[in-house]
């Protein structure tokens, strides 16, 4: 008896843990932190970030060090003439050029051999760097957009769960007090039915009515439990977790317009269509790198160095200075190199034409892209005017159905109407109040979509 205590309160605790509470504000924000789509967006984007760092690394001093050890196990061999060495006898010229007694061999490679130096570089003029360089800003910025892309889908898909919720919980209020409704109707049609003021197969309909109701009622709330779990799924929230809504739909409230475009949208209000223009300008540049492939690399260089050769291993000897082979000989140099193209194959020049046509090619889908924004807009404007006149009457019907019940129930009340009148009222509310609901489905998901389109959704 304890142990299923303790297991039902534990269980009790790990409902308030994980049950947490969300206005529709909320569910967004929480959202943009813990969908993965969106957190590897947002990692594209620092990625992006930590690229434009590279590249402008180019630009700046490059500073290495090195150490060199070599052994020479089989040093190599000089082969030279003995009659243009210093010093040799004289009778060695007179000999004929091909003769072997001329020619001496021998090696002047010590067999250890280390060199410890140090590498400085400076770039001073690269047309490729110079476009990288804006390129990885443009492309930075590109990935920003796509987080700000990536916002708004996620605030119009969470958007439409939450609200998905809400009606799919108000249906299971208004079931609950039509089941209410039904029920003392079904309690008052069978006592009435005892005393012999109606009809068995009255009692029947209202039973009929009643069953349907119930189970309409088992659909619906499996059909919560998924909206509930498409909007955790949205939101990237534990599955395990309980989610309560703090907002809830208001039936009585003004339904209010939205403010129809009329003059020429501005397209970059558009996410999508602020990233292909930065895709584009990102074409420009490649063009311009293309086109500025015959100027010249300059790089300023140099190269600070000590060598030691000993016929032993000792490379950290930095002993007698009087000894030749216990030496360290400096080596010190500074450069500029310049490389300057002339002629490639044509290659550069297909490569400018490839990058030309890929302007065109992305100018040509900006063009598409206003135009599809356009009909995007034109659309949900349509479809939003359709659901606004839609849910405006279905309003009223769902009064005017309220009504007619009401009234119908009074006259069965006093006697002057059958209780199939009832029944055909109750089920002509029922179904007001279903395409209620789903008008003001409609409504919410056209409002989203038509705030999508026209970029009012940041």
């Amino acid at each position: 008896m304890k142990k299923n205590f303790f297991l039902l309160a534990l269980s009790l605790c790990t409902s308030v843990i994980y049950a947490q509470e969300f206005s529709l504000k909320e569910a967004i924000d929480y959202a943009i932190i813990n969908n993965a789509n969106h957190k590897n967006v947002v990692v594209d984007q620092q990625i992006a970030d930590m690229k434009q760092k590279e590249v402008l690394g180019l630009w700046k001093p490059q500073l290495s060090a090195s150490l060199d050890v070599k052994d020479y196990l089989q040093p190599p061999t000089a082969v030279f003439d003995g009659a243009k060495f210093p010093g040799s006898p004289a009778f060695l010229a007179s000999l004929p050029i091909d003769d072997p007694q001329r020619y001496s061999k021998g090696s002047f490679q010590i067999q250890y051999n280390n060199t410890a130096g140090i590498q400085a570089s400076q770039l001073i003029f690269n047309s490729d760097v110079l476009v990288a360089i804006q390129a990885s800003k443009s492309y930075s910025e590109l990935m920003q957009k796509n987080v700000d892309r990536s916002k708004v889908d996620i605030t119009v898909a969470v958007t439409k769960a939450y609200y998905n919720v809400l009606i799919s919980r108000e249906r299971i209020k208004l079931l609950d007090a039509q089941l209410e409704r039904v029920k003392k109707m079904l309690d008052d049609t069978k006592l009435l039915n005892e005393k012999g003021f109606v009809e068995k197969i009255d009692v029947d309909r209202v039973q009929l009515g009643y069953n349907n109701l119930v189970t309409e009622k088992e659909k619906i709330g499996r059909l919560v439990e998924l909206t509930s779990a498409l909007l955790k799924f949205q939101m990237g929230m534990d599955m395990q977790s309980t989610i309560v809504l703090k907002d809830s739909l208001d039936m009585n409230a003004p339904i209010q317009d939205l403010p129809i475009i009329k003059e020429k949208f501005d397209y970059s209000l558009r996410a999508d269509y602020s990233m292909t223009q930065l895709q584009l300008h990102l074409m420009e540049l490649d063009y311009k790198r293309n086109k500025l492939k015959w100027m010249p690399t300059i790089a300023a260089y140099s190269n600070f160095s000590t060598i030691n050769m000993s016929p032993k291993f000792d490379p950290f000897n930095f002993g007698v200075q009087s000894s030749p082979i216990k030496q360290w000989y400096p080596l010190s140099l500074i450069g500029v190199t310049m490389n300057v193209p002339i002629w490639d194959g044509g290659q550069t020049y297909y490569k400018k034409q490839q990058a030309k046509l890929n302007v065109l090619k992305t100018q040509n889908t900006l063009q598409m892209m206003e135009s599809g924004i356009d009909m995007d807009i034109k659309i949900s404007s349509t479809t939003y005017q359709n659901a606004l006149s839609s849910l405006t009457t279905q309003k009223e019907n769902i009064q005017l159905a309220q009504k007619v019940y009401d009234v119908t129930k009074i006259k069965y009340e006093q006697g002057v109407g059958g209780i199939s009148d009832v029944v055909n009222a109750e089920a002509s509310l029922k179904e007001a109040q279903v395409n209620y609901f789903n008008a003001m489905y409609e409504y919410l998901v056209a409002k989203t979509d038509y705030e999508k389109a026209t970029g009012l959704i940041k």
